[in-house]
């Protein structure tokens, strides 16, 4: 499989003095330093699972990534074209093959516009179809979603959490997109329609061949769904393989300590120790010095906190950024 989509460096930072925390400290230089230089790349037709705590900055990479928020610096190239140089009609054309779900779905749908308006508006914007084409390409993705078309001149107040999901999905998929970011689609839903979209999910990157950038802070859902894994802290990349060596066999302490934190049920795994992890996420305004993580990690030495690791090749494609790692290879 090709690359679709190669990142290289991207940054994202933003003007404190626009929200709240400038206000507080009173200090017009502060930078919240969301994203800090990530590499990633996603072959075509497959899904790379992007993990890490809230804040840590996995929404804004996404949208960095679709030019929603726009970069600070680096290179965003997909299908080998850099996005990040295109104006605003060429990124137009674009964004036909790059869509995005958002998390909420009772933000992200106009309460005021029908099923068939929401849903059919990618379709008017870029003069694709209008009239009875127009309605006939909607009821139909509506078809694929799982949605009744004798509803498409309802409005979203009239659907569950679960059908606007599956609204906000065919809406990300009226153009025929070739990649899309799922930014934490089925956090919000209750976990009974949870599976339901996630199979959903998986049945239309199968049909349509999509490429999925899986964003979530569930290590469960992302190890179901993806074939890569990337894990990130802080706007940082810590870790990235296979999903298998990433689930059986993580190397970052991070990574580590978020597996330990998925639930147990079971019997034979309740004595096994779990890695807990002190304090808070550090704040995005002021990053710790060297690893982003040594103020929480068990295993910090002296370079811990001082020099920043780089990314170490354990096996294959597994890349890790850890000193405890330099030394044991």
């Amino acid at each position: 499989m090709t690359d679709l989509l190669e990142i290289e460096g991207l940054v994202k930072h933003y003007d404190a003095r626009r929200g709240i925390i400038g206000k507080l400290t009173g200090n017009p230089g502060l930078l919240v330093q969301a994203v800090n230089g990530v590499n990633l790349k996603i072959k075509q037709g497959s899904t790379l699972g992007l993990i890490g705590e809230s804040g840590c900055g996995k929404s804004t990479l996404g949208r960095a990534i679709l030019r929603l928020h726009e970069p600070t610096k680096g290179k965003v190239s997909f299908d080998g074209t850099d996005i990040t140089t295109l104006d605003a009609d060429a990124m137009k054309i674009m964004r036909q093959k790059m869509q995005i779900i958002f998390q909420d779905p009772y933000a992200s749908l106009n309460p005021r516009k029908t099923v068939r308006e929401i849903i059919g508006q990618p379709l008017k914007i870029h003069k694709q179809a209008t009239g009875s084409e127009l309605d006939d390409r909607v009821a139909d993705l509506m078809k694929k979603v799982g949605l009744n078309t004798n509803q498409m001149n309802r409005y979203p107040h009239q659907f569950s959490g679960g059908q606007r999901q599956r609204i906000g999905i065919a809406r990300a998929l009226i153009l025929n997109p070739k990649f899309v970011v799922c930014d934490e689609p089925v956090s919000a839903l209750d976990v009974s329609i949870q599976a339901q979209i996630i199979e959903l999910l998986a049945n239309l990157k199968q049909e349509l061949g999509l490429t999925y950038l899986f964003i979530s802070h569930d290590i469960s859902v992302i190890g179901y769904v993806s074939e890569r894994i990337a894990v990130m802290y802080l706007g940082k990349i810590v870790e990235e393989g296979d999903t298998e060596t990433i689930l059986n066999s993580p190397q970052h302490p991070y990574t580590q300590a978020l597996l330990s934190s998925v639930p147990r049920v079971t019997k034979s795994d309740t004595g096994k120790e779990r890695i807990r992890l002190t304090g808070d996420l550090p704040s995005a305004v002021d990053l710790p010095n060297g690893c982003k993580f040594h103020t929480r990690c068990s295993h910090a030495m002296d370079k811990c906190r001082t020099i920043e690791p780089t990314f170490q090749v354990t096996e294959g494609t597994h890349f890790v950024s850890c000193h405890l790692v330099e030394e044991q290879t």
